[in-house]
């Protein structure tokens, strides 16, 4: 038997093409949009706008998208996030082929995050908003704001990679994680 075929029965099929699109995708335009700042603003502009036209299309995704992709799948209530997070202090947290409870709530707070940074970005553009302060004072630290989750997210991903040994990395190029187990959510 090869490695391939080995490879492929002990591990399941998590994240969609369309997932793995979007996750490089928004990183691709953030991380443009970031460099861009205050530099190149047509390049900062149209990095806006596909960000937000991706989290757009994530959207539906999270409600007509594969099984990982929808929201129901992953958005937990705040106090199993806590719990998720408390199993996690005591490093005694359960595995899940999608996202957890942390993850989960993750997801959610950088994609409410990079719809205000489009929305109030595509604000600046308009006459109404040309030029208002406060806007684009909300708009940096929204940004900077941004910042900060990306850390925890890689954060939470290295975390995680390291005590359920797993490269999460790669499962999102690849969209393969190893198969569950009787102990782990799916």
């Amino acid at each position: 038997m090869n490695a391939s075929v080995s490879t492929r029965e002990t591990s399941v099929k998590v994240w969609s093409p369309y997932i793995r699109l979007f996750h490089w995708s928004l990183v691709l335009c953030v991380a443009v949009a970031w460099l861009s700042s205050g530099e190149i603003m047509k390049v900062h502009e149209l990095a806006g706008y596909c960000a937000g036209g991706l989290i757009a299309s994530r959207l539906i995704a999270g409600l007509a998208g594969s099984k990982y992709a929808r929201f129901r799948q992953f958005v937990r209530s705040p106090g199993a996030v806590t719990k998720y997070l408390a199993d996690v202090m005591r490093n005694r947290e359960r595995r899940y082929l999608g996202h957890n409870p942390a993850g989960g709530a993750m997801v959610l707070a950088l994609l409410f995050c990079v719809a205000a940074i489009a929305l109030t970005g595509w604000m600046q553009t308009t006459d109404a908003w040309w030029g208002v302060e406060w806007l684009e004072d909300v708009h940096e630290i929204l940004g900077n704001s941004l910042l900060v989750l990306v850390g925890l997210h890689v954060g939470g991903v290295v975390l995680a990679g390291l005590r359920h040994h797993e490269n999460l990395v790669r499962a999102m190029v690849n969209g393969r994680k190893r198969a569950p187990s009787a102990d782990d959510v799916t």
